[in-house]
């Protein structure tokens, strides 16, 4: 059987701060945490959240129709109406139609995301805030408020299955979608990844990655989620390359061919950022952030058989 490489898998490593926040107490606002066995705790975006900014710039940058959902049936869902044809977000993170008496229509999503998890702990730092500006023109007494703060570097892994991108066989109306297309949506997502940005409580923060590892392979996995390490070494913050290199290293199996990860694994790094950089670079496949999107975009086309930027 043959060996198709259709899986492109991708971890990145984004600094940023405070950028999910729960529900709160009164006027004390929470981010979003996870506590580990160590007792310690980290803060996270949620997938939910990461896909809800890459829609965002999706539709600004690209012109994705948003137009797509309704609440006539008690909920918010994507129209039946509407085909992934029409919606990119819906061929990319899949959808559910109900019906009434039914099962309904369900269609996985072809691009998976994880939570994107801080790597380094979260300390209690706080942030005081007042509106006194505004309070002093009036008069009055100046409302006050406490908001958790954390500056981190993130972490998050994306994984997309080429050759669902485009297709769903799973609706009323089946679609397959010409090539160039297929193609261009998976150039357009890697673009919006490569500059991805959040917009929260009158900021902007940047994701775009500061450290990325990935290709497109013939294994269906996240093969780097989990092995993304940060170290502090003469005061500056290092990437932990030994699990990188054990993932890349390792040997498959894969429909009876021997496999190496390293093979097809690309690496980038921004300049300026880690300690250990020059080690960085000397990992196979080691550029920097603009050449490894650029590298997979190239092998996006390729997958897909189609030329042109």
């Amino acid at each position: 059987m043959e060996m198709r490489k259709r899986i492109l898998t991708a971890s990145f490593v984004s600094e940023a701060s405070s950028l999910n926040y729960g529900e709160g107490i009164g006027n004390y606002s929470e981010l979003k945490k996870l506590t580990r066995g160590n007792g310690q705790q980290y803060t996270f975006i949620s997938r939910q959240a990461l896909r809800y900014d890459i829609v965002r710039l999706g539709h600004e940058l690209f012109g994705w129709n948003l137009q797509v959902v309704s609440k006539e049936k008690g909920t918010v869902q994507f129209r039946d109406d509407v085909t992934i044809q029409d919606s990119v977000e819906m061929d990319l993170f899949g959808y559910m139609k109900t019906e009434k008496g039914g099962s309904g229509l369900t269609r996985s999503a072809a691009v998976r995301l994880t939570h994107a998890i801080s790597l380094e702990p979260y300390r209690n730092d706080l942030e005081f805030l007042t509106n006194k500006g505004m309070a002093d023109r009036i008069n009055e007494d100046a409302n006050l408020a406490n908001i958790e703060t954390h500056m981190s570097f993130y972490t998050y892994t994306i994984a997309v299955d080429l050759e669902n991108v485009g297709v769903d066989i799973n609706d009323k109306r089946p679609v397959t979608l010409e090539k160039e297309e297929r193609a261009n949506r998976v150039l357009q997502l890697l673009e919006i990844l490569r500059i991805l940005n959040r917009n929260i409580r009158g900021r902007i923060e940047n994701l775009s990655p500061v450290f990325a590892i990935g290709g497109i392979y013939p294994i269906p996995s996240p093969l780097f989620l989990g092995s993304i390490k940060l170290r502090s070494f003469g005061g500056r913050f290092e990437i932990d390359l030994a699990p990188l290199n054990e993932v890349m290293e390792m040997t498959l199996e894969v429909f009876g061919n021997v496999y190496k990860p390293k093979d097809d694994t690309k690496i980038g790094v921004r300049s300026g950022v880690f300690g250990n950089e020059d080690e960085i670079k000397k990992l196979s496949g080691a550029t920097d952030i603009n050449s490894f999107f650029e590298d997979l975009k190239a092998k996006v086309r390729e997958f897909y058989g189609v030329n042109g930027k």
